[in-house]
């Protein structure tokens, strides 16, 4: 089996961008799991939750992780921010051999700024409509998920939006 990076956070982390660029630095294959799932069911995410509900989303996510990591080649795989969260998704991360997870962490004014602009294309946050229930919304949220996130192998705490500095960070996190 060929080494997996696993990059884990909250949604407007950048994982997705990151991820892309990392595996161009490293010249491993790089797959975004919702963009995956997206593919291989015909509908976007959003059109899964409401026509197919959400316990299917997570079944079908957990199949389609599994799917990615037997894929014999190294690869980079940025997962949703829900994925480490559900179903045991985040042992089998932590048990893929080869792998590393990595929590791409940002501070929650950096998330608020990131995702205010896009708060409608955000199924999860769509009906908020301040920063202030934006900022109370994700605090909340983290405070959930955090107890998946750091079991990660590494993290990365950066605010850095500039994309090539982020790659160096995350360079220098894998050793």
């Amino acid at each position: 089996m060929k080494k997996t990076i696993f990059l884990i956070g909250y949604m407007g982390s950048g994982k997705s961008v990151i991820g892309r660029n990392l595996s161009k630095a490293i010249s491993y294959n790089f797959y975004d799991l919702d963009n995956f799932i997206i593919t291989k069911e015909g509908l976007t995410i959003n059109e899964i939750f409401e026509q197919k509900k959400e316990i299917y989303f997570r079944k079908i996510e957990r199949e389609y992780l599994k799917e990615l990591i037997n894929k014999d080649e190294e690869k980079v795989i940025s997962l949703g921010g829900g994925t480490p969260c559900y179903d045991n998704n985040m042992e089998i991360i932590l048990n893929t051999v080869d792998s590393d997870s990595i929590y791409i962490h940002r501070s929650i004014s950096f998330l608020v700024d990131r995702l205010y602009n896009k708060i409608y294309s955000r199924p999860l946050i769509a009906h908020l409509k301040s920063k202030e229930e934006l900022k109370e919304f994700i605090s909340k949220h983290l405070f959930e998920r955090n107890q998946y996130y750091l079991r990660s192998k590494k993290i990365l705490k950066t605010d850095n939006s500039e994309l090539d500095q982020v790659i160096q960070e995350l360079m220098g996190v894998l050793g």
